[in-house]
């Protein structure tokens, strides 16, 4: 018999069995539980074809076809991972190379050779260039001058340099350190000066923008500024 023949009987076998099982469930049903026919039948069904199904997948599963399994033969007594595991013969050991000669030893001194050996050094290829000359580092001071600066306030006090627009207590001890403790100093400051000043404040920029030293002449001559006035109330 060949294995569709076989696959086919058991089918067969294994839907009827599932058949007799749903008949006598759906019986068992109408009997015992007082279900209806309706009901019964249904159940009946449903356990027709899970049997089935089941049974087919179990137990008709088909087998392998004579031949298709192959059997690798090994030693008696020896485990495969051993047998996989043997190393290849190792190589011959190659041939010890030959010793080598024995370095030339010098006999005498040739002809001349005391002069070249006094000239070595002195002479070079005439298209070797020289190495380039390192560029001159910029001048990070460029366009800044140091203005006058003072150690300390003069006879009369220092001013209350607050009074210039943007100044607070931080700034004007700040510019008290550089020098600065008076109205009439910053007055004077040009613009190499201003450049000066600026680069050693944390706010860059602050004495042409709120106009530093237009103020400072005022304040200076004994005036007010609009800021000044304000600062006073």
């Amino acid at each position: 018999m060949s294995n569709n023949s076989g696959s086919l009987v058991c089918a067969a076998t294994c839907w009827g069995i599932a058949l007799l099982g749903g008949v006598l469930g759906a019986a068992l049903l109408m009997v015992l539980a007082g279900w209806s026919v309706m009901q019964a039948i249904f159940i009946g069904v449903v356990l027709f074809l899970v049997a089935g199904a089941l049974l087919s997948w179990l137990l008709c599963k088909p087998l392998p076809a004579p031949g298709s399994v192959s059997i690798q033969p090994k030693t008696p007594g020896e485990h495969p991972a051993k047998a996989a595991a043997k190393p290849a013969p190792a190589a011959a050991p190659a041939e010890a190379a030959p010793a080598a000669a024995p370095a030339a030893v010098k006999s005498s001194q040739l002809a001349g050779e005391a002069e070249l050996s006094q000239r070595k050094g002195e002479w070079k290829y005439e298209g070797e260039a020289a190495a380039p000359a390192a560029a001159p580092a910029a001048n990070s001071d460029a366009g800044e001058s140091a203005p006058e600066t003072l150690s300390g306030p003069r006879a009369g006090g220092a001013d209350d340099l607050k009074l210039l627009k943007g100044v607070g207590p931080k700034l004007e001890g700040t510019l008290n350190e550089l020098g600065f403790y008076h109205f009439d100093q910053i007055a004077k400051w040009t613009d190499a000066e201003v450049a000066w000043v600026d680069t050693r404040l944390k706010f860059k920029g602050r004495i042409e923008r709120d106009g530093w030293i237009e103020q400072a002449k005022i304040l200076a001559a004994g005036g007010e500024t609009e800021f000044s006035k304000k600062s006073k109330k």
